[in-house]
């Protein structure tokens, strides 16, 4: 079944419009025809079984099937990632996405090659939220991510956020394998971690100034193996060791 995707507030009547892109892909690519089915994701757990009634010239209607709503993750992952060059950044959404994380704070650590005024950083939020759409859209997961507009570390620490077990990639000495931080806090809390959160570094990883204020707010070190990782590749690592402790522990 094709999926679409529209925003809580506009799924709730009886009746839905797709508009824009949606319309055009269900118009111009998909060539759908009334009375075909289509599933529509508003990205905070609702999914709506609708069936095509009216092919305008560019909206497309929906009459209301089914509705159900599917109960977020219990756990909470949120990836802290330093911006690679060019659109690399897309592809990690993309996948971080597919992997459930709940939200993508993109990071203009100091090794960042980036540029970003206000303007541009919330312009390029904006396009990261659409690739975000388009994830969900793909493999059918029915929460959106929140997707932040750039910050610096400084600004991120500056705001206190609080993460139960928070954890930061590091190629320097004295890094641990992620589970012994997970069996940690078991030990200590009698159950798994529910709002984690998960540092990436760039090339050329991380400033040690930068490692050492992460660490400070709390971020314990991991190792993610005996080689240096791109940095998409080692989000992919991280969120997919992640998601395996947080559903093994909480078993």
């Amino acid at each position: 079944m094709h999926r679409f995707y529209l925003p809580p507030e506009q799924v709730r009547g009886e009746g839905l419009t797709l508009t824009g892109g949606e319309a055009h892909h269900g118009l111009r690519v998909l060539r759908l025809r009334r009375g075909e089915r289509v599933l529509v994701l508003d990205g905070a757990g609702g999914e709506v079984t609708g069936e095509v009634s009216e092919l305008g010239h560019d909206t497309l209607s929906l009459e209301v099937k089914e509705r159900r709503f599917v109960p977020a993750s219990p756990f909470q992952i949120t990836l802290i990632q330093a911006i690679p060059k060019g659109k690399i950044i897309e592809n990690i959404i993309q996948k971080a996405t597919e992997l459930e994380v709940a939200r993508v704070i993109p990071l203009l650590s100091a090794r960042v090659i980036s540029d970003f005024d206000a303007p541009r950083a919330e312009t390029k939020a904006a396009h990261w939220r659409q690739v975000a759409i388009g994830a969900i859209k793909q493999c059918g997961s029915p929460w959106l991510p929140r997707i932040d507009t750039p910050v610096t570390p400084g600004e991120l620490l500056a705001r206190g956020e609080a993460f139960e077990l928070s954890l930061i990639g590091s190629l320097q000495p004295g890094s641990r394998h992620p589970r012994e931080w997970f069996k940690e806090f078991r030990a200590a809390r009698g159950r798994a971690p529910v709002a984690v959160s998960v540092w990436v570094g760039p090339e050329g990883d991380f400033t040690a100034e930068e490692i050492a204020a992460a660490e400070g707010s709390g971020a314990r070190p991991i190792t993610l193996g005996r080689l240096v990782l791109r940095s998409e590749t080692a989000a992919i690592y991280c969120l997919s060791v992640l998601n395996y402790e947080l559903h093994a522990l909480g078993e």
